[in-house]
C-alpha cells in the first residue's frame, strides 16, 4: 500500500510539473541569459513547434548540452562535463519508442518528447527506490512513507523533470543503496558503477561499498568468536577479511570504471584526435569561434591539459570553464546565492548535528560495532538515529561540506537532492516529531484533525500525510510550515524561474 501511494503522488506531481511548465513558459517570456544554445543544423517537421511550445522549457541551461550531445555527440571540449548516460537513454528513446513519430518530428523534438517521457518514469522509479531503501535503513514505516512523499515534492523538482541527468542518478543511487543494504553486493555494484556514468559524484557511493561490507564482516566476527574455537576461528577470521578486501577492491574498481572509460574517452579525442574540421557543420565552428570553445582538430596543437601527469578533462572543465574550485565561490556578490542554497544546508546540518547528539558514542566508534547500551539487540531501534543511518549521515555531510566550499553553491540543493536520503529523512523526522495532525492520538481541535477512514469500526490515518496536511497548512505548528513551505515553494519557483532562463540552484 505504501509503495502505491508513493507511486501516485510521484504520477500526480510529475503531471502536474510538466503542465505548469508548459503554461509558466508561455504566459512569461523567456530571458535572455547567456548560456549555451547551439544553433539547430537539421530543418524542423510538422509537429516540433508543438513539441517545443509543450515541453520547451524542459530543455533549459544545462539540459541544453545533453539534448545536443544526446543529437550529434561530444563535440565541444565543455560537452565533456556532461556524463554519456543519460544522452544515451533519451537518444534509446528516441529511436526507438519514438521512431513512428520521425515522419512529423525532428531528431529534436523526439529527444525532447523523451525528455519528458523519459524522466517522468525514472523519477518514479527513483520514488519507489527511495521508499524501500528506507524501509531497510530507518526500520520504520512511517517515517519512510513520509520520507519518500516529501521526495515527490523535492525542491530541487525542475531539475527531475527538465533534461538533466538527476532522476537517472537519483534511481541508481537509491536502488544501488538497497541492494547494498539487501547484501546483493554484485548487483549493488553494477547499479552504482551505471550511476557513476551518469554524474561524477556517482565515485562518493563507494564509501557505502567500502563501509557496508566491512560492519556485515565485523558482525560475522563477531559470531565466529563465539561459536567457533582453535584453527577453525583464525581459518574464518582470515577468510572474512580476504572476502571484505576483494570486495572493496573489485567493487571499487567497477565503480569507478565509467568515470575512467570516459576520462579516457576525452583524452582520446583532443589529445590525439582524428576530426578533421571540415566534417563538423559550419554553424558549430562558427559558434565555436564566437565563444571561445574548443573542438577536436587533427591539424591542430593539443590543449595544455594533455602534458599534465594525469591528464583528466573533467578537472579541466571544471577549473577553466566552471571556475570551480576550494572557496572560490566565496565572494560577496555571491551571498544571494548562498541564501538560495541555505535551507538544504540547514536540512544536512541539522541532521548531522541531530544525528551525534542522539549518537555520540556511536558515532566516535564510526559505527562499526555496538555501543554498550545496544549490545545483545537483534535490531537497531527503529527512527532517523538508528545505526545504519550513520554511514548516510557521513555521506551527506561530505556532500554538503564539498559542495559549499569547492562547487557553485546554488546547486547544492539539487546536489544533495539526488544523491542523498538524508533531507528526507531529516524533514520527514522533524514532522512527526513536531507536528500533531500527524500523531495517532486526537488533537485538542476536532476542527483540524486529519481525515481518517474506518473500517471494521478502527480508525485507519490517510494514506498521504502530505495532502492531507496542506489544507490545515495555517493550523500546523512552524516547523511544518517551515518544511512544507521550503519544499513547495521551491517545487513551484524552480518552474518560473529554470523554465524561462531565469537563474535558479
Amino acid at each position: 500500500m505504501d509503495v502505491t501511494a508513493v507511486l501516485q503522488f510521484a504520477t500526480i506531481t510529475r503531471g502536474l510539473s510538466l503542465f505548469l511548465q508548459a503554461v509558466l513558459n508561455a504566459v512569461i517570456p523567456d530571458h535572455d541569459a547567456d548560456a549555451f544554445r547551439p544553433p539547430r543544423t537539421r530543418e524542423s517537421l510538422y509537429l516540433d513547434s508543438t513539441v517545443e511550445w509543450l515541453f520547451g522549457g524542459l530543455s533549459r541551461w544545462d539540459a541544453e548540452h545533453f539534448l545536443f550531445i544526446a543529437e550529434g555527440g561530444y563535440l565541444y571540449e565543455h560537452n565533456f562535463a556532461f556524463f554519456p548516460l543519460f544522452p544515451v537513454i533519451i537518444r534509446g528513446l528516441a529511436e526507438t519508442l519514438l521512431w513512428p513519430l520521425s515522419s512529423w518530428l525532428s531528431v529534436r523534438g523526439r529527444l525532447l518528447l523523451a525528455v519528458a517521457l523519459g524522466n517522468s518514469a525514472l523519477f518514479l522509479l527513483s520514488a519507489v527506490a527511495l521508499q524501500a531503501l528506507s524501509r531497510v535503513v530507518l526500520q520504520d514505516r512511517r517515517l519512510a512513507l513520509l520520507s519518500s512523499l516529501l521526495y515527490c515534492i523535492t525542491p530541487a523538482n525542475v531539475f527531475m523533470t527538465a533534461g538533466y541527468s538527476e532522476s537517472l542518478f537519483a534511481a541508481l543511487t537509491f536502488g544501488g543503496l538497497f541492494l547494498l543494504e539487501k547484501g546483493f553486493t554484485l548487483r549493488a555494484c553494477l547499479a552504482l558503477s551505471i550511476a557513476t556514468a551518469a554524474r561524477s559524484n556517482g565515485l562518493v557511493n563507494i564509501g557505502f561499498l567500502l563501509y557496508l561490507p566491512s560492519l556485515h564482516a565485523i558482525s560475522q566476527i563477531r559470531v565466529y568468536r563465539a561459536t567457533t574455537k582453535g584453527h577453525r576461528k583464525v581459518f574464518c577470521y582470515i577468510w572474512v577479511i580476504i572476502r571484505v578486501l576483494l570486495t572493496s577492491f573489485f567493487g571499487t574498481a567497477i565503480i569507478a570504471l565509467p568515470f575512467c572509460a570516459f576520462q579516457y574517452y576525452g583524452y582520446r579525442t583532443f589529445c590525439t584526435p582524428s576530426i578533421s574540421l571540415d566534417r563538423v557543420p559550419a554553424a558549430l565552428l562558427s559558434l565555436a569561434e564566437t565563444k571561445g570553445y574548443r573542438v577536436p582538430d587533427e591539424n591542430g596543437p593539443p590543449p595544455l591539459w594533455c602534458m599534465r601527469p594525469l591528464p583528466l578533462l573533467y578537472s579541466h572543465i571544471q577549473d577553466v570553464y566552471w571556475d570551480v574550485g576550494f572557496l572560490r565561490y566565496f565572494e560577496l556578490k555571491q551571498i544571494p546565492n548562498f541564501i538560495l542554497a541555505l535551507p538544504m544546508a540547514t536540512l544536512g546540518i541539522m541532521a548531522a548535528y541531530a544525528y551525534f547528539q542522539a549518537n555520540r558514542e556511536l558515532c566516535l566508534r564510526l559505527g562499526l560495532w555496538e555501543t554498550s547500551e545496544n549490545q545483545g539487540l537483534d535490531k537497531p531501534t527503529p527512527g532517523m538515529f538508528n545505526s545504519k543511518v550513520f554511514v548516510y549521515v557521513v555521506h551527506s555531510t561530505a556532500l554538503l561540506v564539498f559542495g559549499t566550499l569547492c562547487m557553485h553553491v546554488q546547486v547544492l540543493t539539487r546536489f544533495m537532492a539526488s544523491s542523498s536520503p538524508v533531507p528526507y529523512w531529516i524533514s520527514a523526522h522533524l514532522l512527526l516529531l513536531n507536528e500533531p495532525l500527524l500523531h495517532r492520538r486526537k488533537t485538542s481541535n476536532p476542527s483540524i484533525q486529519l481525515q481518517t477512514h474506518s473500517r471494521n469500526g478502527f480508525k485507519h490515518p490517510p494514506q498521504n500525510p502530505i495532502t492531507a496536511l496542506l489544507p490545515h497548512f495555517t493550523a500546523c505548528s512552524p516547523i511544518t510550515q517551515s518544511i512544507l513551505g521550503y519544499f513547495l515553494s521551491y517545487w513551484v519557483l524552480g518552474l518560473v524561474l529554470h523554465c524561462n532562463f531565469f537563474p535558479w540552484t
